[in-house]
């Protein structure tokens, strides 16, 4: 029996013993590569495979479970899924509601209190506007409401500042007054 000591510990050991432990982890690879190609559960060993050191059972399991990982990895799409599409306007009939919903409101301009009644009026009007193009009957039948918000539109430009949605009080309350007397006359439309 050949004994070696190591320099790191200073402890003498049997080449003997050496040759066992590779031999093991060679073992445990190969009982590994096996059991992710059979069909058989991964933690029950094959019936020709000799019988692993006391030691085996969890160093098997640890193979096992990086095998799944590994086979879990490889398994998995690699491309980046889709990024979910815009969402659709609303119906007309909700966009209109919820404008519709404005109708008692107001404000007075230069009072302070017309911050969130204006820029509301005019959210709900470009979501209506939204909808009305997007409606299966199509925009010419929408052709009276959009062309005046439109023109709304086309005064306000891109400006939705407090001190300029008052000065477009009266086309914004007269748009949305406008639009729901319009919607009046057109009940299939709402409701």
């Amino acid at each position: 029996m050949l004994v070696r000591t190591t320099a790191r510990d200073g402890i003498r050991r049997p080449t003997a013993a050496r040759g066992l432990r590779a031999a093991a982890v060679a073992m445990l690879a190969a009982a590994a590569l096996a059991s992710c190609t059979q069909d058989t559960p991964q933690d029950a060993a094959p019936a020709s495979s000799p019988a692993l050191p006391s030691a085996a059972p969890a160093d098997n399991a640890d193979s096992a479970d990086n095998a799944d990982q590994a086979e879990q990895a490889a398994s998995e799409p690699t491309e980046e899924p889709a990024l979910p599409a815009e969402p659709a306007p609303e119906a007309v009939r909700d966009a209109f509601a919820t404008l519709q919903a404005t109708l008692n409101d107001t404000c007075t301009p230069g009072a302070g209190d017309c911050a969130y009644f204006l820029g509301r009026v005019t959210q709900e009007l470009t979501e209506l506007d939204e909808a009305m193009r997007a409606d299966p009957k199509g925009p010419g039948h929408f052709k009276q409401p959009l062309a005046d918000m439109k023109t709304l539109f086309a005064k306000l430009g891109t400006d939705r500042s407090t001190p300029h949605l008052e000065k477009h009080f009266s086309a914004i309350v007269g748009t949305r007054d406008g639009i729901n007397t319009w919607m009046q006359d057109h009940p299939d439309d709402y409701r």
